[in-house]
């Protein structure tokens, strides 16, 4: 339009020399030299139009390409980001897992060093008792005492060697004999979940609780139960196996883990306000510890406060 404007103003520049070189007295030679000039003048104003409008279009072009190249590219940045989203995601999954399974080796690994101390204050007080014993025999020996009730005379026939009355050989070591056999499946059922035998693990513990259910040892093997369930997505069952930690065994030192565990059970169930409040409860019960800051650790990804308003 302006471009139209300006002309129109130079065709009635040119028109109103016309109208004037016809109206006033100038010579014909000044008149033609003005119209020559309009006609210079009018045919620069269309060429700079032109160029101008030539202008106008590659400016419009170019722009048009650098949006159409800056579209593409947010395109390509909005995908990346997706990845990028979607690898954190996994890694977090992946993290998530890992570190379930790390801290269940963890905890095998602590128990294992628990049974080794409880079997060295064993051998040490069997040697004790060893040791008393024989120093109880060399002095009997050495004085000469008489034999206990309940055991063969010393006058007994030759050949013939003292046995005591009423009691096999070796009694004192088959009534020890239980002892290693309870070790074993605990044992070995720690051994197979470091190594992720899950099921045979789980058979070595419900093996060791139908014999030695009342044992120091119980409560572990209960809680490993429950970790064995967990570490396979079998959540329910987590569930109810970390319960019979807390009901059974309420002395237990796995109270701590096994309310953390049950909690997060609960969440991955869709439970989220069993497992808030489980989570919480580790907070309350157990302040300073790794299960307390773990605890806090999920209900701050949970967005609520690790304490009920």
């Amino acid at each position: 339009m302006r471009f139209r404007n300006l002309a129109g103003f130079a065709a009635a520049l040119l028109i109103g020399a016309l109208c004037g070189s016809l109206i006033g007295p100038r010579p014909a030679e000044a008149v033609a030299r003005e119209i020559i000039e309009l006609q210079r003048d009018v045919t620069t104003l269309l060429q700079g139009q032109k160029d101008i409008a030539t202008q106008v279009t590659q400016d419009h072009t170019v722009m048009r390409t650098l949006i159409e190249q800056s579209n593409d590219t947010v395109g390509k940045l909005n995908g990346t980001m997706s990845g990028l989203q979607k690898s954190v995601q996994d890694v977090q999954a992946n993290s998530g897992a890992r570190l379930d399974t790390m801290s269940t080796q963890v905890q095998g690994l602590s128990d294992n060093l628990e049974e080794i101390k409880s079997r060295l204050g064993k051998l040490n007080q069997q040697l004790v008792d060893l040791q008393g014993t024989m120093q109880n025999i060399d002095s009997k020996i050495s004085g000469g005492a008489v034999a206990p009730s309940g055991t063969v005379p010393t006058s007994a026939p030759a050949g013939s060697s003292p046995q005591p009355t009423g009691s096999p050989t070796g009694s004192p070591t088959a009534a020890a004999s239980p002892a290693p056999n309870a070790d074993t499946p605990y044992s070995n059922g720690l051994r197979d979940i470091t190594s992720g035998k899950y099921d045979l693990a789980r058979s070595e513990f419900q093996d060791y609780l139908k014999y030695y259910g009342d044992t120091d040892l119980a409560s572990n093997a209960q809680f490993y139960l429950g970790e064995i369930a967990y570490s396979q997505r079998q959540y329910s069952q987590a569930v109810a196996e970390y319960e019979k930690v807390l009901t059974v065994y309420p002395k237990s030192f796995k109270l701590a883990p096994a309310r953390l565990k049950k909690g997060m059970a609960l969440i991955e169930l869709g439970q989220k306000s069993s497992g808030v409040k489980e989570l919480r409860e580790v907070v309350k019960r157990y302040p300073g510890t790794e299960e307390e800051r773990r605890a806090r650790a999920r209900l701050k990804e949970l967005g609520v406060a690790a304490a009920a308003a």
